[in-house]
């Protein structure tokens, strides 16, 4: 009787989200190489009607592709490459532009190497790079975010968890930079999330989070069978984070997440809340299927 109430409960939950569409995927990537782990919003196109954003790529051999642009609109996307000058990462994951400071943007690396770049044209300049704070054993990072209010910045980035056993880490902590442009974290907040689907053995509880303006936090999750799919994801309200004039960061994470939207065969990495719109634009990384975008309506108010 129990299992069959959570199981209502569960389908009651999943009820609710919105309905999978396949035709509102475009597909920005056809391999494994090209697949996005993560987004950062870049601005609108001059028409209006589109949204450029870079994108990462989590490639690890020397020479492979880093950063790309996207131009998305309904119907048709436009990808070009972004030169990487600087120290050359491995396994990128997530990139975030800084508030206040246009062009700049950071990115990060899997095992938590925060890269400062300064984008011109078709052309990121690496201005310095850290590691991130407490990195604990085994984490792997998946997911960056910035939050501006009262006049102070902090960042927000978790080690995405695995299955079970090992639910995500989520950390957040002020954010300042060095006069010769080195980010620099200050007290260190953690929280444990579990994401409420998928619910395979082998779940990344977060892959990628974006925060609204008001402090929401955006989540994706994940499951990953393998190069070749299959592959699971969703995205949920996962709790809310607020940074006081004095600096100080309160992250609450919800003990039950609000599922906002399942989207079985797609892997989702990376989520980003376009300024001045409810909508989201979602990536994935669908390993040697390439990867796709779209835009959903989960970051209002």
């Amino acid at each position: 009787m129990a299992s069959l109430t959570a199981a209502t409960a569960l389908l009651t939950v999943l009820g609710t989200v919105p309905a999978d569409a396949d035709g509102a995927w475009q597909k920005v990537g056809g391999d494994a190489r090209s697949g996005v782990s993560g987004l950062a919003y870049e601005g609108r196109a001059g028409d209006g009607a589109g949204v450029h954003a870079l994108v990462v790529h989590d490639n690890k051999r020397s020479g492979q592709q880093r950063l790309s642009r996207i131009t998305h609109r309904e119907g048709a996307d436009r990808i070009s490459p972004v030169t990487w000058d600087g120290a050359e990462p491995v396994d990128l994951e997530a990139i975030e532009a800084i508030p206040g400071m246009p062009g700049e943007y950071l990115a990060l690396a899997g095992r938590g190497i925060v890269y400062r770049l300064k984008v011109t044209g078709s052309t990121a300049t690496v201005v310095d790079y850290s590691p991130l704070p407490a990195i604990g054993e085994g984490d792997d990072f998946e997911s960056f975010a910035l939050v501006a209010q009262n006049g102070k910045l902090a960042a927000l980035w978790a080690d995405r968890g695995a299955g079970a056993d090992r639910p995500a880490t989520l950390y957040a902590a002020p954010l300042t930079f060095a006069p010769w442009g080195q980010p620099q974290f200050g007290t260190l907040t953690r929280r444990a999330y579990r994401a409420a689907y998928p619910a395979d053995d082998g779940t990344r509880h977060i892959s990628d989070i974006s925060v609204t303006n008001s402090g929401r936090i955006i989540a994706s999750s994940a499951a990953d069978a393998g190069d070749d799919g299959p592959f699971d994801s969703a995205v949920s309200d996962a709790g809310r984070v607020a940074v006081s004039a004095a600096g100080r960061v309160r992250v609450v994470l919800a003990a039950s997440p609000t599922v906002l939207g399942t989207f079985p065969r797609y892997k989702i990495e990376g989520v980003e809340c376009l300024p001045g719109s409810a909508d989201a634009l979602l990536g994935t990384d669908d390993e040697n299927l390439g990867g796709y975008v779209r835009t959903m309506p989960f970051c209002g108010a």
